[in-house]
């Protein structure tokens, strides 16, 4: 499966800190439990790679 491939996969995503100063993002899917953890640094990077890709995909016309 790639970055632009549709999925019929349902998944849960919490995000939120750990008590020992992480972001955590956690995903849930049926057979899946995949705890990521990342130092706030990191978790901003991912923020703005995120505020980016939806930017980018609000101009994508369909």
């Amino acid at each position: 499966m790639g970055i632009d491939k549709q999925s019929d996969i349902a998944a849960n995503l919490q995000i939120g800190p750990t008590s020992l100063g992480m972001v955590r993002i956690y995903v849930e899917a049926e057979g899946v439990d995949l705890p990521l953890d990342f130092d706030p640094d990191e978790a901003l990077e991912i923020a703005e790679e995120l505020r980016a890709a939806a930017e980018r995909a609000r101009r994508v016309k369909p």
